[in-house]
């Protein structure tokens, strides 16, 4: 795809869109309300996840979009994540639940990359697919990744690469023909292990902590949990004109300050906890020394109430108007129904504490999601409207003081280089597929038989077989043997290794080429790869076809194209012989082969001739191998470089050096 022509989305937000499958001759207006009802049917589905959700920037949320030029009717939003990548990756679990509850709809979902849900499974796609061919052909579909094929000799199903199919064709494709169009296991294997542990994740990936902060503060926290999220945001992106509103405090006075427990996502309480900052002395807020045991807290206390103090500063107290019931906007019943029949307020009884708190809950979400406003009004206008709207009370947060939860350990945050290390093996999942594959000799697949005693022996024999030398080289040659396209060379877990044959005069024939021997030029086209199997069959047969039609002059070209290769690699032989060169390389004891084997001595004997002593010996490849990579690997001292990135590319782990020499 021309890079003018790819759709403009910034770089920290997602676009998603829902669209009718089937739309069966309905016309545009029944269209329309079914997309109408559906949005109220899915956010009441999905609001007890979202409901106490802590988003980085924006909140999911959907509408209905009319349709425009190739785009039909569909439900739609988008949200920035900011620095929080797991709310985006929220949203794909979100799209692929929705999609499987409501199996009319079909998802796309894209970001400033694209088709994002390739790069995660790119180590699994088919060759064909890529940015420049995966235009409408991604799409989430009845909780499955589904992708539109391109035709080939076993199916017709598909659009060819040459062809960029509208939305609309893309749906009728997938309605007709989803299980032709379902993603590959290893693709579909690859997202479902990015998303796993949800929803369960949202709550691991909160972070509690006790701060001391003014009790306006504290109140606006205790309504609103979720506003967390700009003031530190606020606070992470402040400048010196934010900090001028920073000297008074007349929102959030710092003498009115309690201890008080605030929920954090862990990228909100990392990006507090990691700035380093020293509040003004005209502003009040005086930190203990760090030896202090509440020094966090204090310190905490202070960054959350800079970004709150911060965000009021920008704002006004709203009107009246803005602070209007939901109860007022006509789609409030209806998304009030659907949440009781999604099961949202639990079976509690209607005036109950916790039904109000439910219903007070889904009110906000209903303002933030599914009512369209024209203008919505700031962070800062909503702290201003809690603040004024309700009462403060200093002493009831001075009792709450002794009642608070424990707060989380922060040890999270610490990793050292082993946990890296098994966090990148564990994300890039590549070293126990590869060791699947054969590129590692020793690593053999278990036996589904093998009893459960025998698997730590088993796992010990395994990872002693990853130390193999035998296996750096045979890795090596495997990636060396391994036909790679124009595009660059390609690690063996992403290929499918097909044997195949070398024909000499083929070569021959490109050599010739190549040094001027003919008048026709070499085309590039010739050496580029083919899309799929079918067509490296079809390329396979007319070169035998061509071999079979050919004639003798032209072997007899190939055969002088070949002695004259010969002769240029005798004669470099010759004139590197009286250098130093050799002598860097290690060589097979080719004397104590000739001398074990007296047929072959010239003068039958046993006795070299001095013929024989000045021959070229024969270098033993895989010595020289695997000393230059551990020599490289020592170089390293440890860190990153060519030869384990090399190496760890290929699936081969290699010990530390326990030699301090």
């Amino acid at each position: 795809m021309d890079v003018l022509q790819m759709r403009s989305i910034p770089e920290d937000m997602v676009q998603y869109k829902f669209f009718l499958v089937q739309t069966n001759g309905m016309s545009s207006q029944q269209t329309e309300e079914r997309l109408k009802h559906l949005t109220e049917e899915m956010l009441a589905k999905v609001a007890q996840l979202l409901v106490q959700y802590i988003w980085q920037d924006q909140p999911f949320n959907l509408k209905y979009h009319p349709e425009k030029g190739d785009v039909p009717a569909h439900i739609g939003g988008s949200t920035r994540y900011g620095d929080n990548i797991e709310d985006e990756w929220f949203i794909v679990y979100l799209l692929l639940h929705l999609t499987e509850v409501f199996p009319e709809l079909a998802a796309r979902v894209e970001d400033n990359d694209g088709d994002f849900l390739l790069i995660e499974a790119a180590d699994h796609l088919p060759k064909w697919l890529n940015p420049d061919t995966s235009e409408n052909r991604v799409f989430i579909y009845r909780g499955e990744l589904h992708i539109l094929p391109c035709p080939s000799k076993s199916s017709s199903i598909g659009f060819s690469l040459d062809v960029v199919p509208s939305l609309a064709q893309a749906l009728v494709l997938l309605s007709a023909h989803p299980e032709v169009c379902l993603a590959s296991p290893k693709i579909r294997s690859a997202l479902k292990k990015r998303l796993q542990g949800y929803p369960e994740k949202i709550k691991a990936n909160l972070h509690r902590a006790h701060c001391f902060i003014p009790a306006g503060v504290a109140s606006v926290l205790a309504q609103r949990p979720d506003l967390v999220a700009p003031a530190v945001s606020a606070f992470y992106l402040r400048d010196p004109v934010d900090l001028q509103a920073c000297r008074s405090f007349k929102t959030f006075p710092p003498d009115t300050r309690v201890l008080a427990s605030v929920t954090f996502t862990r990228c909100l309480y990392a990006q507090l906890q990691q700035q380093q900052f020293t509040p003004d002395r005209r502003s009040g807020f005086d930190l203990p020394p760090r030896s202090h045991p509440r020094y966090k807290a204090h310190e905490l206390g202070t960054k959350l109430a800079h970004g709150f103090e911060i965000l009021c500063s920008k704002s006004r107290l709203p009107s009246s108007e803005a602070n209007t019931p939901v109860s007022c906007n006509p789609q409030w019943k209806n998304f009030l129904e659907s949440l009781k029949k999604n099961g949202y307020f639990r079976g509690q009884l209607e005036g109950s504490a916790f039904h109000k708190e439910l219903l007070r809950c889904a009110e906000i979400f209903f303002k933030q999601s599914v009512a369209s406003k024209s203008s919505s009004i700031s962070a800062g206008e909503e702290i201003l409207q809690l603040l004024h709207s309700s009462p403060l009370n200093l002493e009831e947060f001075k009792k709450l003081e002794s009642q608070l939860p424990p707060e989380d350990s922060d040890s999270w945050l610490e990793v050292t280089s082993q946990d890296l290390e098994q966090l990148l093996q564990e994300r890039s999942g590549r070293v126990a597929d590869v060791g699947s594959e054969g590129f590692s000799s020793a690593k053999q697949k278990r036996p589904v038989e093998q009893a459960a005693g025998k698997e730590e022996e088993e796992d010990t024999r395994e990872e002693e077989a990853g130390y193999s030398l035998v296996a750096v080289s045979q890795g090596m040659k495997d990636f060396l043997n391994a036909m790679s396209s124009h595009e660059g060379a390609e690690t063996p877990w992403s290929l499918q290794i097909q044997p195949f044959s070398f024909d000499p005069g083929s070569m021959a024939n490109a050599l010739d080429k190549l040094l001027g021997g003919k008048e026709e030029e070499l085309d590039s086209d010739d050496l580029d790869d083919d899309y799929d199997d079918d067509d490296e069959e079809e390329e396979e047969e007319v070169v035998n076809e061509t071999e079979e039609g050919s004639s003798g002059p032209a072997e007899m070209s190939a055969a002088e194209t070949l002695d004259s290769l010969k002769g240029y690699m005798d004669q470099m032989d010759q004139e590197l012989q009286s250098t130093n060169v050799g002598k860097s390389f290690s060589q097979t004891n080719y004397k104590a082969c000739v001398n074990n084997d007296s047929s072959r001595s010239p003068t039958g004997d046993g006795l070299l001739t001095e013929e024989a002593e000045e021959e070229i010996q024969p270098l033993d490849i895989d010595v020289n191998l695997v000393a230059n990579l551990l020599e490289s690997l020592s170089s390293q001292a440890g860190l990153a470089g060519p030869a384990s990135n090399l190496l760890h590319s290929l699936g081969i782990q290699l010990p530390p050096n326990s030699d301090p020499s």
